[in-house]
């Protein structure tokens, strides 16, 4: 896949669990030819973590994509009117952060960016990351998955016998589920 022809917004919430391979999956896109402009929750750029620094974190990212980055409410709303995104990401997607979207709250950068973004009628990819998505998250992700130009990264249980509520996206699958989100479809199998 050469994605050197698109621009990509890559929104990170606060699955730390999760950060090293959102970082490979940076890096991937990256190495693809991706224009990339990450943007971060304010959990990503405040929590010190058993996972790591918040700062060493979306420094690193903000390196790999050679990019600052959106850090605030204010600097994502121009995502909107300036259209410049092709497609937006959501990667590593809380089920918090789901929950807001389903619902349409726009409290953090990475939901006013997917709501700017999203009123242009280009696909948001979503790759879910929750310990509830079997559980109080799981009406949220069914409503999601209903909605126009949202995709999803097929996903499922990371640890059944521990989390049994908890599903995790395949962040092997984004290249993949991002080629077909730009044309309009949903990669398959969604559940893994």
């Amino acid at each position: 896949m050469d994605f050197s022809n698109y621009h990509i917004g890559y929104g990170i919430t606060g699955s730390f669990c999760t950060f090293a391979q959102t970082r490979k999956a940076v890096i991937r896109l990256k190495e693809m030819g991706a224009q990339i402009t990450p943007i971060f929750s304010y959990q990503t750029q405040t929590c010190d973590t058993r996972f790591g620094s918040a700062k060493d974190f979306v420094e690193g990212i903000c390196n790999i994509t050679e990019s600052e980055g959106i850090k605030t409410i204010v600097q994502a709303e121009p995502i909107g009117p300036n259209a410049f995104l092709d497609v937006m990401v959501i990667a590593p997607c809380t089920g918090n952060t789901a929950a807001k979207l389903c619902a349409g709250i726009v409290d953090t950068p990475v939901l006013m960016a997917a709501k700017a973004h999203m009123r242009n009628g280009k696909p948001l990819v979503i790759a879910i990351s929750t310990n509830d998505a079997l559980g109080m998250n799981f009406k949220t992700i069914g409503q999601l998955m209903n909605m126009k130009n949202i995709y999803f990264v097929p996903f499922g249980q990371d640890n059944h016998k521990s989390k049994p509520t908890s599903m995790i996206a395949n962040l092997d699958l984004l290249p993949d589920t991002i080629e077909l989100a730009l044309k309009g479809k949903q990669i398959q199998p969604i559940l893994l």
